[in-house]
């Protein structure tokens, strides 16, 4: 079955992937003479930076996530399907969806990264992840869920196991919703739950590394510890998870914490795509590509962002960082030589990454941030963060939203959209996916064949 997509004239360019890479991307090449597709398995792009404060219930999830169809509804040379790409062919240039196979003249993977788990089974099974809207909203629930069971439960051993929090992960990830859910227990904890003692609950930090933020300067590492030291968050370093048994951390040092919040953001992994594997994948099976962002051995398959490794770039031998800015550089760059592409140029220009720094928020007033030669913390760091994040967020509704709930909390010290929602798929569609799941990758092609 092929995906229902008007064939043109125009050559089509298939994105795969909605995130910040895929989306720059897309609307890049609006006023090109290119058919864009692009594919992703929400109906919406989501704002990554701001994902842990839907989980520490600060924002709602509608504030980072813009569906799109809106974006770009007013484009008549652009198509969007929600579907997984599940394999690529090459030689038939046709991509292979869970809802059809599409054939395009140029195919770009801007799918981004996933939770990497290290092959432990256990710690993949009950760990909460926190890559995507929904499983900070599975997180957000959690915290919520263990802190009402926590009043009722039977027994003291059970109820710390409720009240203790593990983040596994020390980067800006893990800093962000260390101290978010510190200042959760600190302003709302007191007054939602007056016959709680907050003193209870206990939040961990552990970073198998010797410093946080390993990707920016000694200083800001620090100034975040000292940060997260002072709002209470037991932060400890040298600190390996082995496993998780019984509602307890394994530490591979003997050591062991019990818990039933257990949150990990310790590594991610390339998203995996059938067709393009073995010596054509990198470290954190990431897909090798030039300095163009193309695959070696095609001349019509590129990939972006946290799914790719360039290490053309001698400023970067060993693959840039995967942050936001790189995705959206790459985007840029891309746009253009696929513009030169399809007007037969075959002359394309390097990509070369511009460090714009980094930079990462642990609570009210408390930021870092190296900005190249700056490095500032506190609250001028802070304002920085609120500014840029702010400025990158879709639409004005949601700037809107963002800006009035970070202006409530800021003055209320209290957040509102604490609600336990789970969400249920109506019995149609829970069959749908499962049938989807278990069809045969290629097996439309195969029938064919």
């Amino acid at each position: 079955m092929s995906v229902n997509i008007n064939r043109t004239d125009q050559k089509r360019v298939v994105i795969v992937g909605g995130g910040l890479g895929g989306l720059r991307l897309a609307n890049q090449l609006k006023d090109s003479n290119l058919q864009v597709v692009l594919i992703d398995k929400n109906n919406y792009h989501q704002f990554p930076p701001l994902i842990y404060q839907v989980a520490s219930a600060g924002l709602a999830p509608s504030s980072i996530s813009f569906p799109f169809r809106q974006i770009f509804r007013k484009r008549k040379n652009f198509y969007f399907r929600m579907a997984e790409a599940r394999a690529v062919f090459p030689d038939k240039k046709i991509l292979q969806t869970s809802i059809g196979k599409i054939d395009y003249d140029y195919l770009v993977f801007a799918a981004g990264a996933t939770t990497n788990f290290f092959g432990n089974k256990n710690v993949e099974e009950w760990a909460i992840p926190m890559r995507t809207l929904s499983e900070a909203m599975g997180l957000r629930n959690a915290l919520l869920s263990n802190l009402e069971r926590a009043l009722t439960c039977a027994t003291e051993e059970e109820r710390q196991e409720l009240l203790n929090v593990v983040i596994v992960g020390g980067g800006a990830t893990g800093v962000e919703i260390a101290g978010a859910i510190s200042e959760m227990k600190r302003y709302v904890i007191p007054y939602d739950y007056p016959d709680m003692d907050a003193s209870h609950m206990h939040i961990y930090l552990l970073e198998a590394g010797d410093r946080l933020l390993a990707g920016m300067s000694q200083e800001a590492s620090e100034k975040a510890l000292k940060y997260l030291r002072e709002m209470g968050v037991d932060v400890q370093f040298g600190k390996m998870v082995t496993d998780y048994r019984d509602y307890h951390i394994i530490i591979k040092d003997g050591t062991s914490i019990a818990t039933r919040t257990f949150l990990w953001v310790s590594g991610i992994r390339a998203q995996p795509i059938t067709g393009i594997e073995g010596d054509k994948l990198g470290r954190g099976f990431r897909i090798l590509v030039d300095g163009c962002n193309r695959v070696p051995g095609y001349d019509n398959i590129f990939a972006i962002g946290d799914q790719c490794l360039m290490t053309a770039d001698p400023a970067y031998p060993k693959g840039h960082p995967q942050l936001a800015q790189v995705a959206i550089q790459q985007a840029t760059q891309l746009a253009e030589n696929l513009k030169k592409l399809s007007q037969g140029n075959a002359d394309l220009k390097p990509f070369h990454y511009n460090d714009l720094g980094s930079m990462a928020t642990v609570g009210r007033n408390k930021a870092v941030a190296d900005l190249g030669k700056v490095r500032t913390q506190g609250f001028m760091a802070w304002m920085l963060w609120l500014i840029v994040h702010l400025r990158s967020i879709l639409g004005v509704r949601n700037k809107l939203m963002v800006m009035l709930s970070w202006a409530w909390q800021y003055f209320s010290y209290n957040v509102s959209i604490r609600t336990i929602v789970y969400a249920t798929k109506p019995k149609m569609i829970r069959e749908r996916i499962k049938r989807e799941q278990t069809t045969h990758l290629g097996e439309d092609l195969m029938q064919e064949e």
